[in-house]
């Protein structure tokens, strides 16, 4: 499928309008996600380890809050913005994570591209599950330049996402190996019902094409925490200077 007949953000707005549910929950929240529980604890991990005095935090496709939730598991209070597009998302998230959190809560419903946010005013970036949303190379490039211009000296990115592979043998493989884990969720039903959401819905990139934008945006330092079949976890840290 061309990335012109993928899914507009209004189509993608509204199945998870429609999905608060399921995404409501810390442990089970993202079963199609291979590792899921692991890449969250290793992004949230590593924030505080790279970040440790984390006072303001941008967390963009916030869902309902899951990984805002589990930053807080590991980070004293602090003052956060939560980004998504879908409207009833944002209001389960608000009420999740002001339920453990004293620190101020804000919520922003639309695409973070297009929203004004201080420059340089988040010591962490959380962006789970999001950026697949991406089209083309001027998306891709312009969201990695935001995150980084949006980033404060010392502060830090981290990304989970369903990701692409640069070599079209690696990428059958890895694609079978995801099929063959989503039918021992839901047998080959669930696995096309899958597929056919990611085929429409997403764009995904390779994740040393994100490590190279992450480079090319400006952050000085970058790792790969963690990567199993076609999901990936990983970062970038921002000079202090």
């Amino acid at each position: 499928m061309s990335l012109a007949e993928k899914s507009t953000l209004k189509e993608i707005q509204a199945r998870f309008d429609g999905d608060v549910e399921r995404f409501s929950n810390l442990e089970t929240g993202q079963t199609t996600t291979i590792d899921a529980q692991l890449a969250m604890e290793l992004v949230t991990q590593a924030a505080v380890n790279c970040t440790p005095n984390i006072r303001n935090v941008l967390d963009i496709g916030c869902g309902a809050g899951n990984n805002t939730l589990k930053l807080l598991q590991y980070a004293s209070s602090f003052d956060c913005d939560l980004v998504d597009l879908s409207g009833p998302m944002l209001d389960r998230a608000f009420e999740r994570i002001a339920a453990v959190n004293p620190g101020s809560i804000r919520v922003f419903q639309g695409d973070f591209r297009n929203l004004e946010f201080r420059e340089q005013g988040y010591d962490v970036i959380l962006a789970a599950a999001v950026l697949h949303h991406l089209r083309d190379d001027r998306d891709w490039e312009a969201a990695f330049h935001n995150m980084y211009r949006l980033t404060a000296p010392g502060g830090s990115v981290w990304i989970t996402d369903l990701v692409s592979h640069e070599i079209e043998p690696v990428q059958d493989m890895m694609w079978n190996r995801y099929g063959k884990y989503l039918k021992t969720l839901g047998g080959a039903e669930y696995m096309n019902k899958v597929f056919a959401y990611i085929e429409k819905e997403d764009s995904p990139r390779p994740v040393t094409y994100q490590l190279d934008l992450l480079r090319m945006a400006g952050f000085d330092r970058v790792e790969l925490l963690h990567k199993n079949s076609c999901f990936a976890a990983f970062g970038a840290v921002r000079s202090s200077c």
